[in-house]
């Protein structure tokens, strides 16, 4: 069950200053890093509600899985750029993201800052129930069949490819976890007798 009231409660907790932020999964993973020169609080809300995100209705990322958020403020417009791409390069080398489009690599490495925020957007009971991989894969595999869908009959570009490739490196992983709920049933390993 979608706990809407916590997540409107937490949204209004974000920092509204410009800046970048990252949209993390359940496992507080990042799936995204945007940016927003019109308040990151707006910009959030407007993923998290779909309303008008090229992101989610390209159906790169689905809102289902997005737990957290960290915000990365800025003072000047000018800064946002070089910090999407610094959060950008250092999160994608960990866990692919689901931007598809890749930025340019920063010509110096520098240090990452920290978030200014780290926000649950999502309630614990929520997060614990999406967790099962009984329940989490067959919603991400879903996803996973309406994203190429979406590739394949409306809108076949590069960037959508980048969030394919993305979703399905996670959709190992989930599988992986799926696989550790087997257990020994009796005659399952004995040979058919003849």
């Amino acid at each position: 069950m979608i706990d809407l009231s916590f997540r409107r409660a937490a949204v209004k907790t974000l920092t509204n200053q410009i800046g970048c932020y990252v949209l993390c999964d359940l496992d507080d993973v990042p799936l995204y890093v945007g940016q927003s020169r019109d308040g990151i609080r707006a910009r959030v809300n407007r993923h998290l509600t779909s309303a008008r995100s090229d992101i989610i209705a390209n159906r790169q990322i689905d809102v289902w899985e997005i737990a957290y958020v960290w915000t990365y403020p800025v003072e000047q417009v000018a800064d946002i750029g070089g910090l999407e791409d610094r959060l950008f390069h250092a999160f994608h080398a960990r866990s692919a993201l689901m931007n598809g489009k890749v930025p340019p690599k920063p010509a110096i490495a520098e240090p990452l800052p920290d978030p200014f925020q780290r926000v649950q957007v999502m309630a614990d009971a929520e997060i614990r129930e999406k967790l099962d991989p009984a329940l989490r894969l067959p919603r991400q595999a879903e996803h996973y069949s309406q994203i190429v869908g979406h590739f394949l009959a409306v809108k076949n570009s590069r960037e959508i490819a980048g969030a394919i490739e993305a979703h399905f490196q996670r959709l190992q992983r989930y599988h992986r976890e799926l696989l550790k709920l087997g257990q020994a049933i009796e005659g399952d390993s004995e040979e058919a007798e003849g």
